[in-house]
Protein backbone atom coordinates (compact mmCIF):
# COMPACT_ATOMS: atom_id res chain seq x y z
CA UNK A 1 0.00 0.00 0.00
CA UNK A 2 1.55 3.15 -0.70
CA UNK A 3 2.26 5.65 1.57
CA UNK A 4 -0.99 8.18 1.65
CA UNK A 5 -2.65 10.95 4.01
CA UNK A 6 -5.16 10.82 6.53
CA UNK A 7 -6.74 12.23 9.27
CA UNK A 8 -7.34 9.92 12.28
CA UNK A 9 -8.84 12.82 14.49
CA UNK A 10 -9.37 16.27 15.73
CA UNK A 11 -10.25 18.04 18.73
CA UNK A 12 -8.84 20.90 21.16
CA UNK A 13 -7.18 23.12 18.96
CA UNK A 14 -5.62 20.25 16.95
CA UNK A 15 -4.94 18.11 14.41
CA UNK A 16 -3.93 14.27 14.62
CA UNK A 17 -2.72 13.15 11.15
CA UNK A 18 -1.13 9.92 9.38
CA UNK A 19 1.21 11.89 7.01
CA UNK A 20 2.93 8.66 5.29
CA UNK A 21 4.81 6.44 8.17
CA UNK A 22 4.17 9.28 10.31
CA UNK A 23 1.86 10.22 12.85
CA UNK A 24 1.58 13.97 13.46
CA UNK A 25 0.31 16.29 15.33
CA UNK A 26 -0.59 20.20 14.48
CA UNK A 27 -2.52 23.02 15.02
CA UNK A 28 -6.14 23.60 13.85
CA UNK A 29 -7.63 26.77 15.68
CA UNK A 30 -10.87 25.68 13.75
CA UNK A 31 -11.23 22.06 15.80
CA UNK A 32 -13.05 23.48 18.72
CA UNK A 33 -14.53 20.19 19.58
CA UNK A 34 -13.08 17.16 21.70
CA UNK A 35 -11.25 14.87 20.50
CA UNK A 36 -12.82 11.13 19.34
CA UNK A 37 -10.45 9.21 20.41
CA UNK A 38 -7.77 10.35 22.68
CA UNK A 39 -5.92 6.67 22.55
CA UNK A 40 -4.53 7.87 19.35
CA UNK A 41 -2.44 10.92 20.34
CA UNK A 42 -0.54 9.20 23.02
CA UNK A 43 2.38 8.09 21.03
CA UNK A 44 3.00 10.56 17.93
CA UNK A 45 6.76 10.88 15.79
CA UNK A 46 5.93 14.86 15.71
CA UNK A 47 4.44 17.41 17.26
CA UNK A 48 3.96 21.38 16.49
CA UNK A 49 3.18 23.74 18.70
CA UNK A 50 2.40 27.35 17.90
CA UNK A 51 3.27 30.20 20.32
CA UNK A 52 1.39 33.08 20.91
CA UNK A 53 2.74 35.10 19.00
CA UNK A 54 2.17 33.20 15.88
CA UNK A 55 5.63 31.12 15.70
CA UNK A 56 5.83 28.03 16.82
CA UNK A 57 7.94 24.89 17.31
CA UNK A 58 8.51 21.23 16.20
CA UNK A 59 8.73 18.47 19.15
CA UNK A 60 10.29 15.39 17.17
CA UNK A 61 10.47 12.47 18.55
CA UNK A 62 11.03 9.77 15.44
CA UNK A 63 14.17 11.90 14.26
CA UNK A 64 13.66 9.84 10.66
CA UNK A 65 10.82 12.69 10.46
CA UNK A 66 13.16 15.30 9.09
CA UNK A 67 13.96 14.00 6.08
CA UNK A 68 11.58 14.30 2.99
CA UNK A 69 9.57 11.98 1.91
CA UNK A 70 7.05 10.97 -0.02
CA UNK A 71 3.36 9.90 -0.37
CA UNK A 72 0.38 9.71 -2.80
CA UNK A 73 -2.07 11.67 -2.72
CA UNK A 74 -5.11 13.36 -4.75
CA UNK A 75 -3.78 12.13 -7.40
CA UNK A 76 -0.23 13.65 -6.94
CA UNK A 77 3.24 11.90 -5.62
CA UNK A 78 3.93 15.11 -3.11
CA UNK A 79 7.34 15.26 -0.98
CA UNK A 80 6.76 16.59 2.43
CA UNK A 81 9.16 18.40 4.29
CA UNK A 82 8.95 19.78 8.26
CA UNK A 83 9.16 23.00 8.21
CA UNK A 84 9.75 26.18 10.77
CA UNK A 85 5.83 27.13 9.96
CA UNK A 86 4.47 24.01 10.86
CA UNK A 87 3.75 23.21 7.16
CA UNK A 88 4.53 20.23 5.51
CA UNK A 89 4.06 20.59 1.89
CA UNK A 90 0.63 19.73 1.58
CA UNK A 91 -3.01 20.97 2.19
CA UNK A 92 -5.38 18.09 1.97
CA UNK A 93 -8.20 20.28 1.80
CA UNK A 94 -7.33 21.07 -1.33
CA UNK A 95 -7.93 17.87 -3.10
CA UNK A 96 -11.36 18.12 -4.22
CA UNK A 97 -10.02 21.54 -6.09
CA UNK A 98 -6.98 19.53 -7.86
CA UNK A 99 -9.69 17.40 -9.24
CA UNK A 100 -11.79 19.44 -10.70
CA UNK A 101 -8.55 21.98 -12.00
CA UNK A 102 -7.39 18.62 -13.96
CA UNK A 103 -11.21 18.12 -15.71
CA UNK A 104 -11.70 21.82 -16.50
CA UNK A 105 -7.97 21.82 -17.62
CA UNK A 106 -8.63 18.59 -19.62
CA UNK A 107 -12.33 20.09 -21.18
CA UNK A 108 -10.09 23.29 -22.32
CA UNK A 109 -7.28 21.53 -24.26
CA UNK A 110 -9.04 18.27 -25.71
CA UNK A 111 -9.30 20.07 -28.70
CA UNK A 112 -5.63 21.00 -29.08
CA UNK A 113 -6.19 23.97 -28.15
CA UNK A 114 -3.63 26.18 -26.04
CA UNK A 115 -5.02 26.26 -22.34
CA UNK A 116 -3.19 28.18 -20.29
CA UNK A 117 -3.78 28.39 -16.60
CA UNK A 118 -1.97 31.00 -13.64
CA UNK A 119 -1.71 29.89 -10.61
CA UNK A 120 -0.53 32.64 -8.47
CA UNK A 121 1.00 31.85 -4.72
CA UNK A 122 1.57 28.92 -6.19
CA UNK A 123 3.27 26.99 -3.11
CA UNK A 124 4.57 23.54 -3.58
CA UNK A 125 2.59 23.49 -7.03
CA UNK A 126 -0.26 20.95 -6.34
CA UNK A 127 -2.87 22.94 -8.17
CA UNK A 128 0.10 23.84 -11.07
CA UNK A 129 0.38 19.88 -11.77
CA UNK A 130 -3.26 19.08 -11.51
CA UNK A 131 -3.66 21.46 -14.00
CA UNK A 132 -0.65 20.30 -16.22
CA UNK A 133 -2.09 16.67 -15.66
CA UNK A 134 -5.40 18.01 -17.54
CA UNK A 135 -3.34 19.05 -20.66
CA UNK A 136 -3.07 22.76 -19.13
CA UNK A 137 0.10 25.12 -20.44
CA UNK A 138 0.55 26.37 -16.52
CA UNK A 139 2.44 29.59 -15.31
CA UNK A 140 3.22 28.93 -11.81
CA UNK A 141 3.79 31.98 -9.89
CA UNK A 142 5.81 32.38 -5.77
CA UNK A 143 7.99 34.88 -4.59
CA UNK A 144 9.52 32.18 -2.85
CA UNK A 145 12.37 30.47 -4.49
CA UNK A 146 12.55 27.60 -1.43
CA UNK A 147 8.58 26.95 -2.49
CA UNK A 148 9.08 26.78 -6.36
CA UNK A 149 11.91 24.99 -6.11
CA UNK A 150 9.79 22.75 -3.99
CA UNK A 151 7.22 22.41 -6.27
CA UNK A 152 9.54 21.37 -9.31
CA UNK A 153 10.91 18.49 -7.33
CA UNK A 154 7.29 17.72 -7.09
CA UNK A 155 6.46 18.02 -10.87
CA UNK A 156 9.24 15.71 -11.23
CA UNK A 157 8.09 13.08 -9.03
CA UNK A 158 4.99 12.89 -11.05
CA UNK A 159 6.58 12.75 -14.82
CA UNK A 160 6.10 16.14 -15.20
CA UNK A 161 9.42 17.73 -15.66
CA UNK A 162 8.92 18.26 -19.22
CA UNK A 163 5.37 19.68 -18.91
CA UNK A 164 4.83 23.21 -20.52
CA UNK A 165 4.72 24.43 -16.86
CA UNK A 166 6.51 28.38 -16.76
CA UNK A 167 8.81 28.43 -12.94
CA UNK A 168 8.51 31.72 -11.47
CA UNK A 169 10.21 33.17 -8.60
CA UNK A 170 8.05 36.62 -8.55
CA UNK A 171 6.09 38.99 -6.55
CA UNK A 172 2.36 38.38 -7.61
CA UNK A 173 1.21 41.89 -8.25
CA UNK A 174 4.23 42.87 -9.97
CA UNK A 175 4.26 39.85 -12.01
CA UNK A 176 0.49 40.42 -13.03
CA UNK A 177 0.94 44.31 -13.76
CA UNK A 178 3.73 42.86 -16.36
CA UNK A 179 1.46 40.37 -18.12
CA UNK A 180 -1.35 43.24 -18.87
CA UNK A 181 1.52 45.32 -20.44
CA UNK A 182 2.45 41.39 -22.56
CA UNK A 183 -1.24 41.46 -23.38
CA UNK A 184 -0.95 37.90 -22.33
CA UNK A 185 -4.15 36.04 -21.22
CA UNK A 186 -5.43 33.26 -19.23
CA UNK A 187 -8.15 30.76 -19.34
CA UNK A 188 -8.09 29.78 -15.98
CA UNK A 189 -6.92 31.30 -12.86
CA UNK A 190 -6.30 30.08 -9.63
CA UNK A 191 -5.52 32.45 -6.93
CA UNK A 192 -4.86 31.46 -3.35
CA UNK A 193 -3.54 34.04 -1.26
CA UNK A 194 -1.70 33.94 2.58
CA UNK A 195 -3.17 36.43 5.34
CA UNK A 196 0.64 38.23 4.88
CA UNK A 197 3.23 37.44 2.67
CA UNK A 198 6.35 39.06 1.37
CA UNK A 199 7.38 39.77 -2.52
CA UNK A 200 10.98 38.91 -3.74
CA UNK A 201 12.45 42.55 -3.27
CA UNK A 202 10.54 42.59 0.03
CA UNK A 203 7.04 43.64 -1.07
CA UNK A 204 4.57 43.48 1.55
CA UNK A 205 1.07 41.91 0.91
CA UNK A 206 -1.72 41.87 3.26
CA UNK A 207 -4.85 40.47 2.12
CA UNK A 208 -7.24 42.77 3.02
CA UNK A 209 -5.43 45.61 1.62
CA UNK A 210 -4.09 44.47 -1.95
CA UNK A 211 -6.89 41.36 -2.53
CA UNK A 212 -9.33 43.70 -4.25
CA UNK A 213 -6.70 45.53 -6.15
CA UNK A 214 -5.14 42.32 -7.30
CA UNK A 215 -8.56 40.88 -8.34
CA UNK A 216 -9.19 44.43 -10.26
CA UNK A 217 -5.84 43.81 -12.17
CA UNK A 218 -6.38 40.33 -13.30
CA UNK A 219 -9.48 41.56 -14.98
CA UNK A 220 -6.78 42.67 -17.69
CA UNK A 221 -5.19 38.88 -18.39
CA UNK A 222 -8.69 37.15 -18.20
CA UNK A 223 -9.26 36.04 -21.71
CA UNK A 224 -12.26 36.40 -23.24
CA UNK A 225 -13.25 33.15 -23.56
CA UNK A 226 -12.11 31.69 -20.00
CA UNK A 227 -13.43 28.86 -18.33
CA UNK A 228 -12.94 29.69 -14.15
CA UNK A 229 -11.55 31.16 -11.51
CA UNK A 230 -10.72 29.87 -8.27
CA UNK A 231 -10.25 31.91 -4.98
CA UNK A 232 -9.68 30.02 -2.16
CA UNK A 233 -8.30 31.38 1.32
CA UNK A 234 -7.19 30.56 4.81
CA UNK A 235 -7.47 33.82 5.88
CA UNK A 236 -10.40 35.23 9.29
CA UNK A 237 -13.42 36.57 7.49
CA UNK A 238 -12.70 34.78 4.08
CA UNK A 239 -15.94 32.96 3.90
CA UNK A 240 -17.21 31.03 0.75
CA UNK A 241 -19.89 33.92 0.39
CA UNK A 242 -17.69 36.99 1.38
CA UNK A 243 -15.36 35.48 -1.63
CA UNK A 244 -18.37 34.63 -3.85
CA UNK A 245 -19.38 39.00 -3.30
CA UNK A 246 -15.80 39.08 -4.22
CA UNK A 247 -15.80 37.57 -7.48
CA UNK A 248 -18.71 38.56 -8.68
CA UNK A 249 -17.92 42.41 -8.61
CA UNK A 250 -15.09 41.08 -10.75
CA UNK A 251 -17.12 39.04 -13.21
CA UNK A 252 -20.66 41.08 -13.09
CA UNK A 253 -22.56 40.13 -16.50
CA UNK A 254 -20.61 37.02 -17.24
CA UNK A 255 -22.94 33.70 -17.34
CA UNK A 256 -21.63 31.00 -15.43
CA UNK A 257 -22.27 29.42 -11.62
CA UNK A 258 -20.33 30.02 -8.50
CA UNK A 259 -19.78 27.13 -6.37
CA UNK A 260 -18.71 28.85 -2.59
CA UNK A 261 -17.69 25.64 -0.16
CA UNK A 262 -16.11 25.14 2.92
CA UNK A 263 -12.76 23.27 2.33
CA UNK A 264 -13.04 20.12 4.25
CA UNK A 265 -10.95 17.23 5.30
CA UNK A 266 -12.92 14.06 6.63
CA UNK A 267 -11.61 12.11 9.62
CA UNK A 268 -10.97 8.70 9.26
CA UNK A 269 -13.11 5.73 10.39
CA UNK A 270 -17.04 6.54 11.26
CA UNK A 271 -16.62 9.86 13.61
CA UNK A 272 -18.81 11.56 10.39
CA UNK A 273 -16.73 14.21 11.19
CA UNK A 274 -15.30 16.97 8.42
CA UNK A 275 -12.52 19.29 9.68
CA UNK A 276 -13.32 23.13 8.52
CA UNK A 277 -10.21 24.24 6.52
CA UNK A 278 -10.77 27.02 4.71
CA UNK A 279 -12.96 28.17 2.20
CA UNK A 280 -12.86 28.29 -1.83
CA UNK A 281 -14.95 29.67 -4.56
CA UNK A 282 -15.23 28.81 -8.16
CA UNK A 283 -16.92 30.69 -10.91
CA UNK A 284 -17.51 28.16 -13.43
CA UNK A 285 -18.14 30.19 -16.97
CA UNK A 286 -20.80 28.54 -18.90
CA UNK A 287 -20.17 27.03 -22.23
CA UNK A 288 -21.29 28.73 -25.13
Amino acid sequence: MKSTYRLLDSGHFEKLEQVGPFRIIRPSPQAVWKPSQPKLWSKVDAHFKRFAGGDGKWEINNPNIKKPFLIEYGGLSLQIETTDFGHLGLFPEQRMNWQRIRNLSHQGSRNGEDFHVLNLFAYTGGSSLAAAQGGATVAHVDASKTSVAWARINADVNDLSQAPIRWLTDDVQKFVAREIRRNRLYKGIILDPPSFGRGTNGETWKIEEHLIELLDALKGILHPDFSFFLLSSHSTGYTPIAMQNLLGSLLQGVKGRFLAEEMLVEEDGDTGRALPSGASTWFIRDAE
